[in-house]
């Protein structure tokens, strides 16, 4: 153990979380599905945010956001769902992510809803035009899709948001006391001829005119 680690006791099985923890309900075991009936189906129908996890072939993790219209990922069938891929900061980790390890994970948002839907499966880059097409909005079709064949579903409970009180806006910090991501982005990128100002405008411009 280094003589700086900060994590001086930790838990190396199975055995010793569950004594901790304990185990779950038959109610929480049992609520687990293998494909989107019709409760998933319209639960996603009513979203207008998800983030999605995945890992590369080593293991390192990456976690992203995807947000559009309510409804903008598209249920195929029980099995099968879309989510258009728009124009963003062209990483693409994710998508590097799915060409060597397809598993993946997603956790549906709907504002106000302090209970959200986990979908975990195995995701695809998807080139197909008319369905593409079919997804279009403001004009534009998405650049490609993440096609996500269903594993396992199951409506996740309501305890983090009610502890966070994440949707009451009187918990909210007053916007005067947020980080600023043109100051991190200024500290962290150390591009040359740029300052605070410079960088706020191009994020001002990014989000006026490259949303689709």
């Amino acid at each position: 153990m280094k003589e700086n680690d900060c994590f001086k006791e930790t838990i190396q099985t199975e055995e010793e979380l569950r004594a901790i923890i304990g185990v779950p309900s038959d109610l929480v075991k049992n609520k687990v599905l293998t494909y989107l009936d019709h409760h998933c189906a319209a639960f996603i129908s009513k979203s207008p945010f998800l983030v999605i996890s995945t890992a590369d072939e080593s293991g390192f993790c990456d976690v992203s956001p995807r947000g559009d219209e309510v409804g903008f990922v598209r249920v195929l069938n029980e099995k099968q769902l879309v989510i258009p891929e728009r124009p963003g900061n062209k990483r693409v980790d994710s998508m590097r992510n799915i060409l060597s390890n397809p598993s993946a994970g997603l956790l549906f948002f709907i504002p106000g809803m302090e209970e959200t839907l986990r979908v975990n499966g195995k995701a695809t880059l998807v080139t197909d035009d008319e369905l593409l097409e079919s997804m279009s909005l403001k004009g534009k079709k998405p650049l490609l899709g993440i096609g996500v064949e269903v594993e396992e579903c199951f409506v996740h409970c309501a305890k983090a948001f009610l502890r966070s009180g994440l949707w009451k806006p009187d918990s909210w910090l007053d916007k005067s006391h947020l980080p600023s991501a043109a100051a991190m982005l200024f500290d962290h990128a150390k591009l040359p001829r740029s300052n605070v100002d410079s960088i706020q405008k191009r994020l001002e411009e990014s989000y006026t005119k490259r949303l689709y």
